[in-house]
């Protein structure tokens, strides 16, 4: 004969099938980026934050973030989004450029003067005619961020167009392959994350990169110089949120709107750490013995007029609507 539940039992089996089933709801997101996770970068903390932010909202949504291309590796991260195999990505977007080749209007010698400037371009064509590229392209934005950059050698202090020459330099992004090229240097292409290997082998002596990785990534124990961005920053690039356009779709309107909330409060965050993130750089880079100089006025517009003659020059010349692409980010004041 079969014994009926008691009622104390018959509750908490109701209560455990209950959790049960709450559970199999959750929405759990992959996040991945290339950035040392839980060390203090900003790229990094963005992410955590926004995980931090839709976990409150309680909307059956949890994001799960693997930092250090524990999940993928940099340059991989773009496919595996758009083909969704990833949810979530923290990418510097110049990476896909081989896919997009618009992309590398967003990391443009010269294009970004300064963190205000940044913020005065999320809001313009300019950004429109890129946000639609990436919408056609199969992600969606959920924060925007931008990064100034500085350059550095274990050779000389890069300044002038004539201090990189000779000089084997990882350039980030085709538009400044092709400026430094253009001035003499010799490239090889790389991620961020492969900078301080190549340097302690040999296999480079210069680089430039975002302020933020020239930290991360202790390039200070590989170089004897660092040009830091100052008032005539030649290297900004924009380093957004992306998430599946596939996978944007599949979630509900509350998860979407708890993840767009989430969204604005971490770029809010990194809006107002980028400017301070150039300082920290400087003074680390100081503390551990390195050089540290700047590019004067003159620097500026000589590497300009030589990014202008190769890098704009060919962007226009070869890129669907690259002109007008120029054209828009050239009009914000």
């Amino acid at each position: 004969m079969k014994r009926s539940l008691t009622p104390a039992i018959a509750t908490l089996t109701l209560a455990a099938l209950a959790f049960s089933s709450a559970a199999s709801a959750q929405t759990v997101l992959r996040a991945s980026h290339q950035f040392p996770g839980g060390q203090g970068d900003v790229r990094d903390e963005m992410v955590q934050m926004m995980a931090d932010k839709v976990a409150e909202a309680d909307v059956g949504l949890e994001i799960q973030v693997y930092p250090g291309q524990s999940l993928f590796k940099a340059d991989e991260q773009w496919g595996a989004l758009v083909r969704g195999r990833l949810d979530i990505t923290a990418l510097p977007l110049d990476y896909a450029s081989g896919r997009h080749p618009e992309f590398s209007a967003t990391l443009m010698p010269g294009l970004v003067r300064n963190h205000e400037h940044a913020q005065r371009l999320n809001d313009s064509e300019y950004m429109e005619m890129i946000k639609e590229i990436i919408q056609e392209g199969g992600a969606r934005v959920l924060a925007d961020a931008w990064l100034s950059g500085a350059f550095a050698s274990s050779q000389n202090c890069i300044t002038s167009p004539e201090t990189v020459e000779g000089q084997n330099f990882r350039a980030a992004g085709p538009a400044f392959e092709e400026m430094l090229e253009a001035a003499g240097a010799s490239i090889a292409s790389m991620p961020s994350s492969d900078i301080y290997t190549a340097m302690q082998t040999g296999v480079l002596d210069a680089a430039n990169t975002s302020s933020m990785s020239f930290v991360s990534y202790r390039l200070y124990e590989q170089v004897d110089c660092l040009t830091e961005p100052g008032e005539h920053a030649l290297w900004f690039m924009y380093e957004p949120i992306l998430i599946s356009e596939q996978v944007w779709q599949g979630l509900d309107e509350a998860q979407q709107e708890a993840l767009m909330a989430a969204s604005q409060e971490a770029e809010e965050f990194f809006a107002a750490e980028a400017a301070a993130i150039d300082q920290q750089m400087v003074e680390v880079f100081e503390e551990n013995g390195v050089e540290v100089v700047s590019m004067s006025k003159e620097d500026y517009d000589a590497w300009l007029e030589i990014a202008k003659q190769s890098s704009y020059k060919n962007f226009a010349d070869n890129v669907e609507n690259g002109q007008a692409i120029i054209d828009a980010a050239l009009a914000v004041e």
